[in-house]
């Protein structure tokens, strides 16, 4: 039976989290502050793990070194809190595709507490997830298979989503908190991002497309050129939900006309203010699932002309793809679920797996390279038929052998980065003829943004 507690000091303490102890937490807007605040004050809480995907809120702290030293930090996805403590080897990087981590939660890592958020009950007196479902029901089954205990803050400001519950009966003991969510401000699109979102919509996006991306300037980009190029009945079946889809459905472009359901399908939900939180409360046009059903491959194939639009860090010339890692050991991300989309994408009858992105950093560095950095971690590999799309163009690999994705992918740099890297190219032994991929100076598989918006 369900306990309402008064103080977090009940229930957060070493007597229910003994050494041994390995706790999963949720994430994203639905990071339970209160509970991991009481962590970071109680010291005599150590020698446990925690599981964590995306921690946000005011949390910096649970990531110092003296927490660290208490708490093994196992992090399926970092963000600006949990960075610096991964890159130092005070916390460690759980590397997992989002659609795997139900199953390695009940099958392998087995926590015996569950820290989440929830909203309700509802009238059927059932509660939601909240914001964030990804792991969480695996993680709840997995601990009441065990004895363990499920830890809930009821946050009065967090919206009941529809989708994915879990009973009264699931939740040990739970604790009323009021402060704001998490928000993930949108930045308005630069005009690289803008280019890049013209780019993608004109050739890629067309009525009747089922969407997936996440957040950023290109995400925002997309959006509005959707908006402007007309384009009816949208789907919307992502692992991410956030303002700029929102846009869209209260556009009433999105009707998920050719979907098997007439709402959006996502596993987490951010806004970029209170409002879009409020949106979210009861509204019957989202609804959430757990991440393995999100991100099933065979899911994401079944969806009617599935669309998947994410960036990454860098690209070589073969056509690898890393978004999790900015060298060989230094975390910046995690894997999620790009690898999941641009696959299932590929797999969906008339679908699209993209990687758009801008070409250098805002220092001015090219994220397009010769080779990518020695034991970097790659969301997407060479043989992955992902199109490829910069400011300066689109690449399309079908088809092309090794040197053509090279020359192609080439082009998708700054000048200066293209010449350099077309003559690394032209002067290597190992590639095959790589100048009969340039047909009347316009490389295979390479469309020109010119080309297409001249």
């Amino acid at each position: 039976m369900m306990k309402i507690v008064n103080r977090v000091e009940e229930v957060i303490n070493s007597q229910y989290l003994p050494k041994g102890t390995m706790v999963y937490c949720a994430g994203n807007a639905s990071t339970p502050q209160v509970l991991l605040k009481q962590i970071v004050d109680d010291k005599s809480i150590k020698d446990i793990s925690m599981l964590s995907l995306l921690l946000l809120g005011d949390n910096e702290s649970l990531f110092s070194a003296e927490v660290c030293s208490r708490i093994t930090h196992r992090v399926l996805f970092s963000g600006s809190h949990s960075r610096k403590a991964l890159n130092q080897g005070l916390a460690t990087y759980q590397m997992m595709h989002l659609s795997d981590i139900p199953h390695q939660v009940k099958n392998y890592l087995k926590p015996c507490v569950v820290f989440l958020t929830v909203s309700g009950p509802d009238n059927g007196g059932n509660y939601s997830y909240g914001s964030t479902v990804e792991g969480l029901p695996a993680a709840v089954s997995a601990v009441k298979a065990c004895g363990g205990i499920v830890i809930a803050e009821r946050n009065k400001q967090m919206p009941f989503v529809l989708g994915t519950t879990l009973k009264e009966s699931e939740i040990d003991y739970l604790i009323d908190v009021d402060y704001p969510l998490p928000i993930s401000p949108t930045k308005k699109p630069d005009a690289t991002a803008q280019k890049i979102g013209d780019l993608v919509t004109e050739l890629y996006i067309d009525d009747g497309t089922t969407l997936q991306y996440g957040i950023g300037e290109v995400p925002e980009a997309v959006t509005d050129a959707i908006i402007r190029k007309g384009v009816k009945d949208i789907g919307i079946y992502t692992e991410l939900f956030a303002d700029a889809m929102q846009k869209l459905v209260v556009e009433g472009i999105v009707t998920n006309k050719y979907l098997a359901v007439d709402f959006a399908t996502s596993t987490i939900f951010l806004a970029g203010d209170k409002q879009g939180y409020d949106w979210m409360h009861y509204n019957s046009s989202i609804q959430s699932r757990p991440c393995d059903m999100t991100n099933s491959i065979l899911r994401i194939a079944g969806q009617h002309k599935m669309t998947a639009i994410n960036s990454a860090i860098g690209i070589d010339l073969h056509g690898n793809i890393w978004a999790d890692s900015v060298q060989g050991r230094m975390v910046y991300s995690g894997i999620g679920g790009q690898a999941d989309f641009l696959r299932g994408s590929y797999l969906s009858k008339g679908g699209h797996g993209i990687i758009a992105m801008k070409s250098q950093t805002h220092k001015g560095t090219s994220k397009i390279v010769d080779l990518c950095p020695a034991g970097i971690t790659t969301t997407a590999i060479a043989a992955d038929p992902v199109i490829i799309v910069t400011e300066n163009g689109a690449f399309n690999p079908m088809g092309l052998n090794i040197a053509e994705h090279a020359v192609g992918i080439a082009h998708l740099a700054q000048e200066s980065t293209r010449d350099r890297l077309l003559k690394q190219i032209y002067d290597s032994k190992e590639y095959y003829k790589p100048k009969i991929a340039l047909k009347d100076k316009s490389p295979k598989g390479f469309t020109a943004y010119s080309a297409i918006f001249s």
